[in-house]
């Protein structure tokens, strides 16, 4: 019986487990083949739990505005009672006390309506519309600095990926020279010492490839926990045909001027001064009088008079309207309070766009001057990639046929290495900062 209740057991995680992953295949199979950055921006646009989250803040908002213009509105409140009594009452006639029981019941409609109120309600309207336009701004912002991350990580991911190929070329080379010094250690050519740097020297080069490796498992990661992809999800990268390192750039001005009448960040700043003067207008109309319109209808019924139902409940009708105002004389300085900070809002609204006006402008500098940087690197790399790369073919050539040692030959590999790892690195940091330069002027990022 127990042999039988352990199977039944295990074939129901069995099945639980074969759901789980066929769940999980399901989701696999919704996901792209390949990722190019595009792809990636498209996708963080619509499963990023941050950007959803701030979307999920603009529907309140939204919520707000619509709370705002119904307030304009009457009201309309209906109420029913019923009540049954119980008491024990003296009875005139015979003496004594005497048992009674009343059953009653009373409806009624109640309406109200705020005509006047120094423009209070028009000014909400238009605050939490200002609200949701900002928070529709504040979705702007988080694209842009997801859109950045996603190409900063992107880009690693690339650069990682042809550092392998670089790396495994030299062990290729390493490993052939090693055959080849074995070959000439057992002729005498070389002595013992020499055969043990060639040694060290690929060991070295098989530790860069394991590092190199390391880097670019660690570069995908990043990525996917950007997108937010399943943790069993093999990301596979789309290499572009070609990476930008340089290209004709705008003038820092032309730039700057774009950006700063674009740019999400300047605007949802200037909705900041906005909403403060909107609030400064909430405040004022708080000290001026408000009227409202109230009306109500209502009737009753009590099974202790002699009068039918409908006969009550047609004596018992009521209807009543009437007008309130209601004018703040004196309030211990609330409204005036407030009227003072709301001032004060909007002077630290002002500060906060001019501090954003000129964060925005350093940055665009910032990248300028990076892309600037970048180039020249880039250049000089180039060139001396080329220059050390057939140093290193020619001492190659030489120790092949024994016209080098093997000091020089190690001397113009590190150099070569050195160079390659600098021209890789010169040429996405080149790419970046490019795609960084052109986003601020409102260029889509593209590779």
């Amino acid at each position: 019986m127990l042999a039988k209740v352990f199977a039944c057991g295990f074939l129901f995680l069995c099945c639980i487990s074969n759901h789980s992953l066929k769940a999980q295949n399901d989701s696999s199979q919704q996901l792209p083949l390949k990722w190019d950055l595009q792809t990636c921006l498209d996708y963080a646009k619509k499963n990023n739990i941050q950007l959803n989250t701030i979307r999920l803040s603009q529907l309140i908002s939204r919520q707000d505005v619509l709370l705002a213009q119904a307030a304009k509105y009457p009201n309309l409140f209906g109420n029913l009672g019923q009540n049954f009594t119980h008491s024990t009452n003296a009875n005139p006639v015979v003496g004594g006390f005497a048992t009674q029981s009343s059953f009653a019941s009373n409806s009624s409609l109640t309406s109200a309506w705020t005509v006047f109120n120094g423009g209070y309600l028009n000014y909400n309207i238009k605050l939490q519309n200002l609200n949701l336009n900002q928070a529709g701004l504040n979705i702007d912002q988080t694209i842009n600095t997801l859109t950045l991350e996603i190409t900063q990580d992107f880009l690693n991911i690339l650069l990682s990926k042809e550092n392998i190929i670089y790396v495994e070329d030299l062990v290729k080379t390493s490993e052939a020279q090693l055959d080849q010094g074995n070959r000439l250690y057992s002729a005498g050519s070389i002595a013992k010492n020499a055969l043990i740097e060639l040694q060290a020297q690929t060991a070295t080069d098989k530790y860069n490839l394991v590092s190199a490796q390391s880097a670019y498992r660690q570069n995908v990661l990043n990525l996917k926990q950007l997108l937010q992809l399943p943790w069993n999800y093999s990301l596979d990268i789309a290499i572009p045909d070609t990476i930008i390192a340089t290209a004709l750039m705008p003038s820092l001005d032309e730039v700057q001027r774009i950006a700063l009448a674009t740019r999400p960040e300047i605007k949802y700043a200037e909705a900041g001064v906005d909403i403060a003067q909107m609030n400064l207008k909430l405040a004022k109309a708080q000290t001026l009088p408000v009227a409202s319109i109230s009306a109500s209808l209502a009737t009753g019924y009590s099974n202790n008079e002699s009068v039918s139902y409908l006969k009550q409940l047609d004596n018992n009708f009521y209807q009543r309207i009437g007008l309130a105002i209601s004018i703040p004389i004196f309030n211990n300085r609330i409204y005036r309070t407030q009227v003072e900070i709301s001032k004060i809002e909007i002077d630290q609204a002002n500060l906060s766009l001019m501090g954003a006006k000129t964060t925005l402008s350093q940055m665009v500098e910032q990248a300028y001057i990076n892309v600037i940087n970048a180039q020249a690197q880039y250049d000089a790399a180039v060139v001396q990639l080329k220059s050390t790369q057939e140093g290193y073919r020619v001492a190659s050539e030489e120790f092949k046929y024994g016209a080098a040692n093997l000091v020089e030959l190690l001397q113009q590999k590190n150099l070569y290495v050195q160079a390659l790892q600098g021209y890789i690195q010169a040429k996405y940091t080149a790419a970046l900062n490019l795609e960084v330069y052109n986003f601020y002027k409102g260029e889509p990022v593209k590779l």
